[in-house]
């Protein structure tokens, strides 16, 4: 069984974001992990769904309820 992966215009989508905002979080580290599928520049990239809950989690704010 393979791993749900989403597109950058994908993840875009689902968090309400830009793509080129994807691209300056993995530029500058912050964003989530990501897989590069190929190499260079404008190599593919893809997010795990597993990678992106995580990053979620870690960017709440608040007390744990």
């Amino acid at each position: 069984m393979s791993e749900a992966t989403l597109t950058p215009a994908e993840l875009a989508a689902e968090l309400g974001v830009s793509t080129k905002t994807l691209m300056n979080w993995r530029w500058q580290g912050t964003g989530p992990r990501y897989v590069k599928l190929t190499p260079g520049r404008s190599g593919r990239i893809r997010y795990r769904r597993r990678d992106v809950n995580a990053w979620l989690v870690s960017c709440a704010a608040g007390a744990a309820a």
